[in-house]
């Protein structure tokens, strides 16, 4: 996939089709949009184009909101290029853009991008307050000599069930990492840096590794206790299996939130690593322990429990 920053102009006009939109997860329904852009591309021997932003709009148009997102500008990224897009078109999201009609923007993709075909969800909306409709964006396209073409509803959709990266969201608040991995396609994960703790689980004998999120966006599941997949930049290339604490670990007093994971059948000396954990299931909720045994007789439980999980690593 070919990756373009508008405001650099590193790209050539090249007949396409193309589709909009934030894509923040790239999930189910994202995906399904992606393949009948592809498909059509094929078809009809033309670029496949995937039109995003370097921020979620929200952020510039409505001071004081700050997202929590599925995915990073990187995962973004990662995860459009697995869909075979030929090309994705990053725009940066400013007060300008967010002023720009749904015509102008659609000139824009004309005129700078040689957008021949725009395919849109039914429900998808841009422009300026997204006040205007898929009749208006074909009306336009009749004009600007853009084809606007409607995509059916996704087949969850047709069943009643609509994907969205705000249901995710909701999934993740919930905790329900299981039903957010249906609706993504793949693992909800975070990637972090290892950093010193108090080493509280080495003294239970089960020792932890510390993440530190560096992306402030980067929506974190609900408190818990969770089964994860970790993988570790060593240079190993290696998946385990292991257990995550989400939470503020009340059996010892107050904390801050921490995000702590236990790698199960892992040698190594972790400080300064970056670690990517993948959520599979939510195994409990955290809770006060009376004392460090009950504490540690847990912990025992819940990687017996880890262990007899069957999936990938």
């Amino acid at each position: 996939m070919e990756t373009l920053f508008l405001e650099r102009n590193n790209h050539a006009i090249v007949p396409s089709v193309a589709t909009i939109g934030m894509f923040d997860g790239v999930h189910e329904g994202h995906r399904f949009v992606l393949s009948h852009v592809c498909d059509y591309a094929k078809a009809h021997q033309i670029a496949s184009t995937v039109i995003t932003f370097d921020r979620h709009p929200r952020e510039v148009v409505q001071t004081g909101w700050h997202p929590l997102l599925l995915t990073t500008f990187e995962e973004r990224m990662r995860l459009l290029e697995e869909t075979g897009v030929d090309r994705c078109v990053v725009l940066p999201f400013t007060i300008e853009m967010a002023a720009l009609s749904a015509r102008d923007f659609m000139q824009m993709m004309v005129e700078r991008l040689g957008v021949k075909v725009l395919l849109t969800g039914y429900d998808n909306r841009f422009g300026h307050n997204r006040s205007e409709t898929f009749d208006d964006y074909v009306r336009y396209g009749k004009e600007l000599g853009i084809e606007v073409k409607g995509l059916p509803p996704t087949p969850s959709e047709e069943s009643g069930d609509h994907v969205s990266s705000s249901m995710v969201r909701r999934l993740l608040e919930k905790g329900d990492v299981k039903e957010a991995a249906r609706c993504l396609t793949y693992p909800y994960s975070i990637t972090g840096r290892v950093v010193k703790g108090e080493h509280v689980g080495t003294r239970l004998g089960f020792p932890t590794a510390n993440l530190q999120v560096a992306d402030p966006h980067k929506m974190i599941p609900a408190a818990g206790v969770y089964a994860v997949r970790c993988m570790m930049d060593d240079g190993r290339s290696k998946m385990y299996k292991g257990m995550m604490n989400i939470g503020t670990r009340p059996t010892f007093g107050v904390h801050r939130q921490t995000l702590e994971v236990h790698i199960l059948d892992y040698e190594g000396d972790l400080y300064g690593q970056t670690v990517t954990v993948s959520f599979i299931e939510r195994l409990r909720d955290e809770r006060r322990f009376d004392n460090e045994e009950e504490l540690r007789a847990q912990l025992k439980e819940d990687a017996n429990k880890v262990y007899s999980l069957a999936f990938k690593v």
